[in-house]
């Protein structure tokens, strides 16, 4: 039943998408700090401790609810607790606001404003970016929080649903994405950070927990984009992001829409996280073999981007239905 677990929960958050600060994502944010006051001594098996409290528990208590319901209620009741969960954990809604906005202001050929909404957005220095380095900027940070917010989240909660794990695996990629930024994003400031033994175990586990999703996205936007300069751009041009999971989604992406992404202008720090601290781009001093081939980013692209992704949405609620009247006919 994950078609319909994943596509009532679409539906849900498109028409009442969750706050951008709300109680469950605040408890989150305790939780994580708190387990790293608490387990975090700074040793390799205390911050493997620390993760696994941190990313497992939740998933674990996820599938025990799931669990519960199914043999106790039946399995409407685990339904909409999968419902529940991907509402929380999967949506567009959740970054598609600085999109839409930022997309309007380059429209609008505002450029000012443009800079002002994608430092926001990333935390980084536009104010020097030159209209096509921030149309770049805008295809890349959204592509990769479409990966996290959707696809990712997508894949971890279909193969363990299969297996009969409920929404575990959605439930295990958002808390390995999130504590990886919650922890790495703390360096250097006063309030209890992350040790360098625990914030080397969030990335190294959430690039393994990545590995997988991130090459079924760029498959996805190579079936529903230009399939082979997408193919093409994973094979030979995923090395040049700094990031090797990013760097498979970028690359993809780049091919299927015929866009030209990377350089300088978007070398991200370690894991390539959402929330890279402060980056200041000076875009005549970029090196143009870092980028994928293509055409110079344009606002056109845009919204290259949004059919791009839809369509991969398309795709895997249409393989899902398959799988689930296959199973129901079986």
């Amino acid at each position: 039943m994950s078609f319909f677990a994943i596509l009532f929960a679409l539906l849900i958050e498109q028409a009442r998408p969750l706050a951008a600060h709300n109680p469950i994502h605040a408890g989150l944010r305790t939780w994580a700090l708190w387990v790293g006051r608490n387990f975090d001594a700074g040793r390799p098996h205390h911050a493997w401790v620390a993760w696994s409290l941190a990313v497992v528990l939740p998933a674990l208590l996820a599938l025990a609810v799931h669990w519960l319901l199914l043999w106790g209620l039946g399995w409407p009741f685990a339904v909409l607790w999968s419902v529940a969960v991907l509402y929380l954990t999967l949506g567009f809604r959740q970054f598609s606001h600085h999109f839409t906005r930022l997309r309007d202001a380059l429209e609008e050929d505002n450029q000012e404003r443009a800079r002002l909404l994608l430092a926001e957005w990333q935390q980084v220095d536009a104010s020097h970016l030159p209209r096509s380095e921030m149309v770049r900027h805008v295809i890349e940070y959204s592509v990769l929080a479409a990966h996290r917010h959707v696809f990712g989240v997508l894949a971890w909660f279909s193969l363990l649903a299969a297996l009969g794990l409920g929404p575990a695996g959605a439930v295990f990629y958002r808390m390995a994405e999130f504590v990886a930024r919650f922890w790495t994003s703390r360096r250097g400031t006063v309030a209890a950070p992350a040790s360098l033994s625990l914030q080397v175990v969030a990335l190294r586990s959430w690039t393994m927990a990545d590995w997988l999703p991130a090459r079924l996205t760029a498959l996805c936007f190579a079936v529903v984009g230009s399939f082979e300069e997408a193919i093409d751009g994973w094979r030979f041009h995923a090395q040049r992001f700094p990031n090797d999971n990013d760097g498979v989604v970028l690359a993809a992406t780049a091919g299927a829409i015929n866009v030209r992404l990377g350089g300088e202008a978007l070398k991200l720090p370690q894991a390539a996280l959402p929330a890279p601290p402060g980056l200041a781009v000076d875009a005549a001093n970029m090196d143009d073999s870092d980028q994928t081939p293509g055409r110079e980013p344009e606002v056109g692209h845009l919204r290259s981007v949004v059919g791009l992704v839809w369509r991969s949405v398309v795709v895997w609620l249409l393989l899902l239905a398959l799988l689930t009247l296959a199973r129901l006919l079986g």
